[in-house]
């Protein structure tokens, strides 16, 4: 596992921080530690899309949406 230092975090953000990380019982360092895995996991919008972009097209006739309606199948 990597190890990364954090400088300069001002005073009320690492308050913030640490009095979260107490209401769930952890340490500051597992508290961060889930954001930053959390933060890893989610995609982002240029990912998804990406993704969207890569998927096969999805055949379309609007003939069979409006023959799927009218006969109650959707």
């Amino acid at each position: 596992m990597g190890i990364i230092q954090v400088r300069d975090v001002p005073d009320p953000t690492e308050r913030t921080l640490k009095a979260r990380a107490e209401r769930e019982g952890k340490s500051l360092a597992a508290y961060v530690r889930d954001l930053l895995n959390e933060e890893a996991a989610t995609p982002t919008i240029d990912e998804v899309m990406a993704r969207i972009a890569a998927d096969e097209p999805v055949p379309y006739d609007p003939d069979f949406v409006r023959e799927t309606l009218r006969e109650g199948r959707a």
